[in-house]
């Protein structure tokens, strides 16, 4: 079963870094799109190795809270793109649902910490993006707990 979930959520975390790569290919030009694919490509990669302890989780918030800050210093297109995002919550919502609560809840606080430096990382932080995000890891800081109740791990 872990193996078909990771399987559909690499397809839509690929599907996710391709299509935000057109859309800035399109409307940012040049190599802009480079920085964000990367970004997402490693976040989606610790995103699909979540079950191997905590280390994959606090690696995706340093990645995504360095993204955001690099993003922010160097004008390049905001981060977390939407890929990011949602391995961003992939990781929270998997770290509360499995992880010790002390930990857990570290990793909570960074993904929510990543969100809001998002909305305050300039002039632009009121974008879709950040919004979708900010849905998404609200979402994970919900059902991750709720999965820890009432799915408990085996």
């Amino acid at each position: 079963m872990d193996a078909l979930v990771n399987a559909g959520l690499g397809v839509v975390f690929a599907l996710g870094i391709a299509l935000t790569a057109f859309m800035l290919i399109r409307s940012w030009g040049g190599a802009s799109w480079l920085y964000t694919t990367a970004v997402a490509v490693v976040m989606c990669g610790l995103a699909l190795v979540r079950r191997r302890g905590a280390w994959p989780a606090a690696a995706g918030v340093a990645v995504a809270a360095c993204a955001v800050g690099v993003s922010m210093a160097a004008a390049l297109p905001q981060e977390p793109s939407p890929a990011a995002a949602l391995a961003l919550a992939v990781l929270v919502g998997s770290s509360l649902r499995v992880l010790p609560l002390p930990t857990a809840a570290a990793v909570a606080a960074g993904g929510v910490a990543v969100v809001a430096l998002a909305w305050f990382s300039g002039p632009t932080s009121s974008t879709a993006s950040t919004a979708l995000a900010t849905v998404l890891v609200a979402g994970a800081l919900v059902v991750g707990p709720l999965l820890r109740a009432f799915a408990p791990v085996r």
